[in-house]
């Protein structure tokens, strides 16, 4: 039954829900927002896609020129006299660890994007939340698919370069979305969660600046889970980031089937991190206003 509070001298009817109506109310809730704010959502990531590259001759062509510079220097680095030796399951040459390392990066640069600019991303847009009625859990939406753009780019240098040096693309290429939408969804929840604690403090700023580098180091970018003793190739799967690079390998460079544990996982950190980052965003979006 609805409930009648006073607010202001005046009655107002509250919609009295069952807990289940409420927690199906809160997983529609972010992607009800998405889609009534999609046409701001467009709008403003239109605008920072176009300003990525304000300036420049070369435009959207760096876009496409630094993956290829990476991957050019990581096949250097292992196919000439610096080169280290590497065997996978497959018995992975020289020139694939190159590619091996930059299916490793892809990922890990998508999420140090997102971790480097989502502390301080409400600070960007203060004067619009402050001045105007703006939806500010939809900045870290725009963000991750600002940033999907480009790694969008790096994957399909990625592939592209898979085709060259093995002769053609393994079909199980076609889940590559399959891994892609659940990192995207990974990064939305980190950034919004990130975002308000951001909001609150500018070291969370700082500690991520000091503390992405190192944990480049704790995700497998330039090894494999394998290559670590028991229990540390399980306990590496504690980094969320793990599963996601452990899959691209496999069904880009490999061309197998992950293992179902390894995207279960893969999935319940998407879902855990997405739903966690908007609960925690959304508890404190009102006091956020006041402290950025």
């Amino acid at each position: 039954m609805p409930s009648v509070k006073i607010v202001n001298g005046q009655q107002i009817v509250v919609e009295a829900l069952d807990p289940a109506q409420r927690f199906s109310r809160f997983l529609a809730k972010p992607f009800l927002q998405m889609r009534y704010n999609r046409e701001i959502v467009l709008a403003i990531l239109r605008r920072e896609l176009r300003s990525r590259f304000v300036g420049s001759a070369g435009g959207w062509l760096w876009a496409v020129a630094a993956p290829l510079f990476a991957i050019s220097v990581y096949t250097f680095a292992f196919t000439t006299k610096l080169q280290m030796s590497f065997v996978g399951e497959q018995g992975q040459k020289p020139i694939a660890y190159a590619l091996f390392i930059f299916a490793g990066l892809v990922v890990f640069n998508f999420f140090s994007e997102m971790a480097y600019r989502s502390p301080m991303l409400l600070h960007e847009y203060a004067h619009f939340i402050k001045q105007t009625i703006f939806p500010s859990d939809m900045l870290a939406v725009i963000s991750t698919l600002r940033a999907a753009a480009f790694t969008a780019i790096g994957v399909v240098v990625l592939l592209i370069c898979v085709g060259v040096v093995t002769g053609g693309l393994h079909w199980t290429v076609v889940f590559v979305p399959l891994v892609f939408l659940p990192l995207m969804a990974f990064l939305m929840g980190l950034a919004w969660f990130l975002c308000a604690i951001g909001a609150f403090t500018r070291d969370a700023g700082y500690l991520m600046i000091n503390v992405v580098p190192l944990f480049m180091f704790m995700t497998p970018v330039f090894f494999t889970h394998t290559a670590m003793p028991p229990p540390w190739d399980i306990l590496l799967y504690a980094n969320a980031l793990t599963s996601y690079v452990e899959v691209m390998r496999d069904i880009v460079l490999i061309g197998k089937l992950p293992n179902p544990l390894v995207v279960l996982w893969m999935l319940a950190t998407s879902i855990f991190t997405f739903y966690f980052g908007y609960w925690f965003f959304d508890r404190y979006r009102n006091v956020i206003v006041d402290v950025i």
